[in-house]
């Protein structure tokens, strides 16, 4: 049974926000190596979130938006 329907060109789309978002969470992890930034716990944070997101958008455009 198929709960989710899209088009090629959909799941490439949601692939490419997946891929994004991983680029944003290395970046922000890489930031909270820099010793005076107070909010690197945040960003630590913001960076698992993204990685979070950044899996749910290729799992489902790799599922239902024939990608890959």
């Amino acid at each position: 049974m198929q709960y989710l329907a899209m088009t090629r060109h959909t799941g490439v789309r949601l692939a490419e926000a997946g891929f994004g978002l991983m680029f944003l969470a290395g970046i922000w992890l890489a930031a909270t190596q820099i010793p005076k930034l107070r909010s690197a716990t945040a960003l630590r944070i913001m960076a698992g979130i993204a990685l979070a997101l950044a899996g749910l958008l290729l799992e489902i455009a790799t599922r239902w938006g024939h990608f890959g």
